[in-house]
């Protein structure tokens, strides 16, 4: 069996400030990905199925998403 290694490559100079846009605009989409389970909140809450701290509970976990996601290092240079 032969086992392959991968290693670390710096990424070329110009992809180097790409990667900062591509990074920013993946967090907007991973916090965008919330928005279906807030709709289902509000859905829920408006039929009377849920009481409305399910709203609140979906809210936190949409601004911890965000956090997250804000303060991830995601190991590019920060030049």
């Amino acid at each position: 069996m032969t086992v392959q290694k991968k290693f670390d490559v710096a990424p070329p100079e110009g992809d180097r400030h790409t990667n900062g846009g591509m990074r920013h605009g993946h967090s907007w989409m991973m916090v965008a990905c919330c928005i279906p389970m807030l709709v289902i909140a509000i859905v829920l809450v408006a039929t009377g199925i849920a009481g409305v701290g399910f709203i609140f509970i979906a809210v936190m976990c949409t601004v911890m998403m965000a956090m997250m996601m804000g303060a991830m290092d995601h190991g590019g240079d920060k030049t």
